[in-house]
């Protein structure tokens, strides 16, 4: 009997599309980072506060301290101020620093070798770094503990490992028309685990302390770690292997920028990704300092309304992401980037004239497109490069985000502080400001694009 007829093969956006999502695994990572940020830094001031012979915990609860300068003016706060502040400083550096040899190695490395790798790796340093954390608290350690917990995260690439992987991924398995969208529910994913791990970790801290809020970001980690290991399949259509420590990862991620496969796409490369940085750095900024404005006066807020003010900026995620998908029906992509950034630039400016609880959370609602820009400039970051070259791309983009943070942090939060006696929203109109710089390289851009294919149209049109 002749044997009967081979299936024929599935086609490579079916297969695709039937991987399992990755967007679990992101919100897994985010939750545990989330809960780790602040209850790290909260215990770093209670723990440094009590060795110091200095107590205040009821200043968090309440606003009676609004517009008193006798507590900032006390030396021994000052004191345990400085102390945070420079341990919050040496633990980010350590880990960004470390990390950013790390992304770009482990980025550039996942294009031959998959994406699960670099998936596994980073989750369990993690994983590791939480375990680190818990030991100090339970032992109670030295706090420098906390740096060596982060630095072996670093090397393992950290959580901007996390998400470059996870955008490669996402770009693997996504055809291009659709990748935008694709995007965005990741960054969605972000908002959903940030505004978790916000507000239930502030709650549970208060009714039952450090320990246990930290052992739920362990197990967070940890179930990342097993679902990368055990549930996602990999997305690289064609793996090979490669050696892990050598230069030829790092030039990759050089090459990006420096010899594209097509010659338009190194100045769009460097344009996008400047456009990326701005708006990350001010949307990174602006967080930084919405609590100290909101505690400040005149508007003296309670920890529940700073709870509620937290939650609304995270919602933006899930609004942007709905406002983008609508708005898609109708608009290229671009000028859904354009109308977002339009969002974010309104609602900073309605927020540095806030002086009234209304005001400030109408700020909050202009806001609800703020979050449509960044997945718009990662799709098209991931068009202008080959299938191999995605997690060396995304590698270079979350190295980029960590630059942010750092000079997020540096800027706003010196500025703050050296504005306050002529205006105390300065920092969100300055941020308004600079976003007019990626509206306009986004819109030159998408012009750009527009003449040169309609003049590539006219010469096909024209020649025989």
């Amino acid at each position: 009997a002749a044997p009967p007829p081979a299936e024929p093969p599935v086609p490579p956006s079916r297969r695709r599309l039937s991987l399992p999502a990755v967007e679990p695994l992101l919100f897994l990572a985010t939750v545990s980072l989330g809960l780790q940020g602040p209850l790290a830094t909260q215990y770093l001031w209670d723990r440094l506060g009590a060795e110091h012979g200095y107590s205040d915990r009821n200043s968090t609860d309440s606003s009676s301290g609004c517009g008193d300068g006798n507590a900032t003016a006390d030396p021994l706060r000052q004191e345990v101020e400085a102390l945070v502040s420079h341990w919050n400083l040496y633990i980010n550096l350590g880990g960004f620093f470390v990390s950013l040899f790390s992304v770009t190695l482990f980025g550039a490395w996942s294009d031959s070798v998959g994406r699960r790798p670099a998936l596994i790796l980073p989750t369990a340093g993690m994983a590791l770094q939480t375990a680190i954390y818990l030991l100090v608290m339970y032992l109670e350690l030295h706090v420098a503990f906390f740096l060596l917990g982060r630095i072996l995260s670093g090397l393992t690439g950290d959580y901007n490992l996390i998400l470059a992987s996870c955008f490669s991924y996402v770009a693997d398995t996504s055809e291009q028309r659709v990748r935008t969208f694709r995007v965005a529910i990741l960054e969605a994913c972000l908002g959903t685990a940030g505004m978790v791990a916000s507000i239930g970790g502030g709650q549970w801290r208060k009714a039952q302390g450090y320990i246990n809020p930290f052992w739920l970001a362990f197990a967070a980690s940890l179930a990342a770690t097993l679902y990368a290991a055990f549930f996602l399949r990999e997305s690289v259509k064609q793996k090979k292997a490669a050696k892990l420590f050598t230069l030829s990862h790092y030039k990759a991620v050089f090459r990006l920028y420096t010899a594209p496969e097509q010659p338009s796409s190194r100045w769009k490369l460097a344009l996008y990704s400047l456009a990326f940085f701005l708006i990350v750095t001010v949307h990174f900024g602006a967080k930084d300092i919405y609590v100290l404005y909101e505690l400040g006066f005149p508007l003296c807020w309670a920890s529940d309304l700073i709870g509620y003010g937290s939650a609304a900026s995270y919602l933006a995620y899930l609004s942007s992401l709905a406002g983008l998908r609508l708005l898609q029906l109708c608009l290229e992509d671009t000028w859904v980037a354009e109308i977002g950034l339009i969002s974010n630039i309104a609602g900073l400016v309605v927020m540095s004239l806030a002086t009234t609880t209304a005001l400030m959370f109408t700020g909050y609602g202009i806001l609800f497109l703020s979050m449509a820009a960044t997945p718009v400039i990662r799709s098209k970051l991931s068009k202008l490069v080959s299938e191999t070259e995605q997690g060396a791309l995304f590698a270079s983009v979350a190295c980029v985000e960590g630059l942010c943070s750092l000079v997020s942090t540096g800027v706003f939060n010196s500025l703050y502080p050296a504005t306050l006696h002529f205006m105390r929203g300065f920092p969100f109109l300055f941020g308004a400001i600079i976003l007019l710089i990626p509206a306009a390289i986004l819109g030159w851009i998408q012009i750009w694009d527009s003449k040169h294919n309609y003049n590539h149209f006219q010469e096909a049109s024209l020649s025989p």
